[in-house]
């Protein structure tokens, strides 16, 4: 991007943008994926892009992001709260996206960015040890 990166690093960038995904990860968002949009546009360096099954599960979702990363740094714009199918939290380096299934699926806006180094986020493997009979 451009000069505004003096003060802040692409790695605290990306720690940033990591903390708001695993916030997504705490409140069972699913399909959860970072774009690397840095070296594509000057839009942001990454989108966070991820997904809640109804309406009050999205607002879950993006107050847990907010209150996450309250401390590190404040969301510039916040679009789409009122309605809640798509809350778009804007924090100028990086973008969160968190849709209601529906509109992602409608949208489908990893596809306009189909050519973005992608991360996919997954809730680690639950201890499946058996227990003895």
């Amino acid at each position: 991007m451009t000069s505004k990166k003096t003060a802040k690093s692409h790695d605290s960038i990306y720690l940033l943008t990591k903390k708001a995904a695993e916030a997504a990860l705490n409140k069972k968002a699913s399909d959860i994926i970072i774009l690397t949009l840095k070296d594509l546009t000057s839009v942001a360096d990454y989108f966070v892009i991820c997904t809640g099954d109804v309406d009050m599960h999205v607002k879950a979702i993006a107050d847990e992001i907010k209150k996450e990363l309250k401390h590190d740094i404040k969301p510039w714009h916040i679009e789409g709260y009122q309605h809640l199918r798509w809350v778009l939290i804007d924090f100028v380096d990086f973008v969160v996206h968190v849709f209601h299934k529906d509109t992602r699926d409608y949208y489908n806006i990893e596809r306009l960015w189909a050519d973005a180094p992608l991360e996919k986020l997954v809730a680690p493997a639950a201890d499946t040890q058996d227990s003895p009979a």
